[in-house]
């Protein structure tokens, strides 16, 4: 796995972008999310063209019924999945099995009722624990959840309220992410890894990616 801080990347990593993102970046063109938009993909496709060899302009990407994206050469093993949420980015690499990661920000504006939330997508159980919980602890612990929820569908490569609805007899592996007191974040893998490590873009160089998938 990688982290990035968005902001320290530099908008070069937009030259990798394929012309269908560049037009996709431009619909966001004003907003504060043009930018990390383009530097979070383009770290992607960075890193996949380091981890395979091959140049990261080349590369081209299809999506599944639910918007999970992959490489369209069915002969590439590598499994990979994004979030961002702010300014920060996650990104996973498996050869070996799925993958799907999620990441949110704790003080990230949010207006709606988590514990009604809840109860329609954790049930009741998870939503009377929660509206005893007092703030900011509920937020935090309704974030935790959240998470988790979307690491396990994005492995899964199903939507919201695809876990459980008999795509997969079989639950993902599933951990916490420890990224700081103002974020939650999670892993989701559909066999448990051997071990699993964590690194932050840009702190090595390419020759040490090799085996790190």
């Amino acid at each position: 796995m990688w982290r990035a801080e968005l902001t320290a990347l530099g908008d070069d990593l937009s030259d990798l972008l394929s012309p269908e993102e560049h037009d996709r970046a431009q619909r966001l063109a004003g907003t504060r999310e043009e930018p990390l938009w383009a530097r979070s993909r383009g770290l992607l496709r960075a890193l996949l063209g380091l981890y395979l060899q091959i140049d990261a302009h080349s590369l081209t990407f299809t999506t599944g019924a639910h918007g999970k994206p992959a490489l369209s050469d069915s002969s590439t093993a590598l499994s990979f999945n994004l979030s961002h949420s702010g300014t920060t980015a996650l990104y996973a690499f498996s050869s070996t099995t799925a993958v799907g990661v999620d990441v949110e920000l704790l003080d990230r504006p949010r207006s709606r009722d988590v514990v009604s939330l809840a109860r329609r997508v954790f049930g009741p159980v998870e939503a009377e624990r929660l509206a005893g919980l007092g703030q900011p602890s509920r937020e935090r612990e309704f974030l935790r959840l959240w998470v988790r929820h979307e690491a396990e569908l994005k492995c899964m490569g199903v939507g919201l309220g695809g876990a459980g609805s008999g795509q997969s007899a079989r639950r993902p592996w599933i951990v916490d992410l420890k990224m700081g007191s103002r974020t939650a974040a999670a892993l989701a893998v559909e066999e448990a890894p051997r071990e699993l490590r964590i690194w932050e873009w840009p702190c090595e160089t390419p020759a040490q990616l090799k085996g790190r998938a």
